[in-house]
């Protein structure tokens, strides 16, 4: 997958690697402004063993996503009648669940976490049995409530995960083409 944003740069996503990636993705998750990640606490053992968990499952993926060739965010993809939401709404045909957390940075720049989530919702959609994302970010993540919007996400419900108070949020293709003016057919 491959976009290019007008100044942002080139994003691109290839699958994690668990093993060589496990040590980028340890500092990522652990740092404070991946809080809502709940793995602050997390070993280097313990990302390892859970992007090889994800790499093995069959309704479950994590990609690395690159910007200007350079690791910058982390996006999982999962289907939500399996994984994450399973028994917790009733899915629809064509949904896919997704989770994206952008790299800390020294110098940040402006626009592209929104940038990010963005070229994660095109990526998603170039499947055409995707009809519609699913989230369920954490009832106090305010800013990525904001950035959801921003990209067509409708909130319809908090519920209760065993490990957060969730906000069950849905983006359909024709909600993400009106909120950012970007196609999403595949």
């Amino acid at each position: 997958m491959s976009t290019t944003t007008r100044t942002l740069g080139r994003l691109t996503l290839r699958p994690v690697d668990p093993q060589h990636d496990a040590e980028l993705l340890h500092r990522w998750v652990t740092d404070p402004k991946a809080a809502f990640w709940l793995m602050q606490d997390a070993k280097l053992e313990d990302v390892e063993r859970e992007y090889m968990s994800i790499a093995a499952h069959p309704h479950h993926d994590a990609f690395l996503g690159l910007h200007d060739g350079e690791p910058a965010f982390l996006m999982e993809r999962y289907d939500p009648r399996y994984v994450e939401l399973a028994g917790l709404y009733e899915p629809e045909p064509g949904d896919i669940g997704m989770h994206f957390l952008t790299a800390p940075s020294e110098t940040p720049i402006s626009g592209f976490t929104r940038a990010v989530i963005t070229a994660v919702m095109e990526h998603l959609f170039t499947d055409p049995a995707v009809e519609r994302v699913v989230v369920e970010p954490d009832v106090r993540n305010t800013a990525v409530h904001a950035l959801n919007e921003a990209v067509g996400f409708v909130p319809e419900r908090e519920l209760d995960k065993p490990e957060k108070k969730a906000l069950l949020s849905f983006c359909t293709r024709e909600q993400f083409e009106k909120a950012t003016g970007r196609s999403a057919r595949a």
